[in-house]
């Protein structure tokens, strides 16, 4: 019997996600930055200088970028990190990480990349100060074995940064629900020419698990003192936990 799995609101057999989620990516990765300041004017680039923040890098440290995508947090983990640090630009789709390594190279920035599956991290067992993956947990079929991953390959005393879309605050629900199925693919349509991959977007939000189911994934995962901060009403949420 095939297993099946959501992609937006269709259920589509697990190995058939994998290859609709690589389409999305596929299509939207030369117009992706432009994008997200579109869709959330510009609120995105304060959620990320937030996990930045909190990730409290330091010389030296080992991080690992996860979905890395256009490389915006290991551009700025790299600087803090230094020469003597070593920080992982990692992303499944081709494309993306193609677009993040040219940005870092653009940068004068030179990181090692690969391309990889977060459930299937090629990297060992207590390896990484610091593991982080920004919106991309949501279009991971199987969280919880990529929530498994990212434990087993911080060290000690380590700590994992999950920024993601999550479950907004109830009385802006509405508002949000209009913006999300009528302006955002019409914004895909007008700036990336893809209506479709942003109406999965807004489809993919809602099929997230919401701040305290994923702070008890991140538990069950094996982290603890796991905690959240809701961004912007809860449009966006940051959750943390340690490896101890």
């Amino acid at each position: 019997m095939t297993n099946t799995t959501h992609f937006g609101y269709e259920t589509v057999a697990e190995e058939d996600k994998v290859h609709k989620v690589a389409e999305v990516f596929h299509s939207v990765a030369a117009k992706y930055d432009v994008m997200n300041d579109f869709m959330s004017a510009g609120l995105h680039r304060v959620w990320k200088a937030f996990t930045i923040a909190q990730a409290g890098i330091r010389p030296g440290f080992k991080v690992l970028d996860i979905a890395g995508g256009t490389g915006d947090l290991s551009k700025a983990f790299a600087k803090q990190a230094g020469p003597t640090g070593e920080v992982w630009l990692t992303d499944i789709n081709e494309s993306m990480l193609g677009v993040g390594r040219d940005r870092l190279l653009n940068k004068g920035i030179v990181t090692p990349t690969a391309l990889c599956d977060a459930e299937k991290l090629p990297f060992p067992d207590n390896y990484f100060d610091r593991v982080s993956v920004a919106f991309g947990l949501r279009n991971m079929t199987h969280k919880d074995v990529a929530l498994g991953e990212m434990r087993r390959v911080l060290k000690p005393g380590g700590k994992l940064l999950v920024l993601e879309f999550s479950k907004v605050w109830e009385p802006l629900k509405k508002p949000y629900d209009v913006y999300s199925f009528s302006v955002l693919p019409w914004l895909g349509k007008k700036v990336a020419n893809d209506a479709d991959s942003y109406r999965y977007l807004a489809e993919s939000i809602r099929m997230h698990p919401d701040q305290e189911t994923l702070k008890q994934m991140m538990e069950q995962a094996g982290l603890e003192r796991v905690q959240y901060f809701n961004l912007t009403a809860g449009v966006a949420a940051l959750h943390t936990g340690i490896k101890m």
